[in-house]
């Protein structure tokens, strides 16, 4: 059954078809929560709270060519919330080493994610969803119901903090 499909059922109440779209997103939005939160527990409960809020307004997603950004709005709402709730800042040293990535050396690799770390709340989220979830500068727009123009700004912005923070710590 195509997802499309899945998704009209969904809509009607058919409590299976939504399952199947969560078992195919489930992974995705662990990872971005994850990315949030750096801490497993932490993650799982803001994935619980995002399936349940998109189960109970699964009726107002207008078009279902928009499930995946319908729903990965909905935890980035979630996480942020659960952050303010919680106000607290994720400490790097809950970091396990989640993100694998073979042409870095872990010294490297720690570096990068202490310096995401670092980053205001908007420029985070734009790095994630660009180098993390792999979307397009339209999608994040679509996402954080932006202009492209402001994602593309965020985006330079945080690239550029990230190239300057790495070059200070190598010096």
């Amino acid at each position: 059954m195509s997802v499309e499909k899945k998704i009209k059922k969904a809509k009607r109440g058919n409590e299976k078809a939504f399952q199947e779209l969560i078992q195919d997103e489930k992974n995705k939005l662990f990872r971005m929560a994850y990315l949030y939160v750096k801490n497993e527990d932490d993650a799982l409960d803001i994935v619980q709270d995002t399936i349940y809020k998109a189960f109970i307004s699964i009726k107002q997603l207008k078009d279902p060519h928009y499930f995946t950004t319908w729903i990965s709005r909905i935890l980035i709402n979630t996480a942020l919330d659960f952050i303010k709730k919680n106000n607290r800042m994720i400490p790097f040293s809950d970091f396990d080493g989640y993100h694998n990535d073979e042409n870095l050396l872990i010294e490297e690799k720690l570096d990068l994610v202490e310096a995401i770390e670092r980053l205001e709340v908007q420029y985070k989220t734009v790095i994630i969803f660009r180098y993390y979830k792999d979307l397009s500068i339209k999608q994040i727009a679509e996402i954080l119901n932006c202009p492209e123009g402001t994602v593309k700004t965020r985006l330079h912005r945080a690239i550029n903090q990230l190239k300057s923070d790495l070059k200070e710590e190598c010096i």
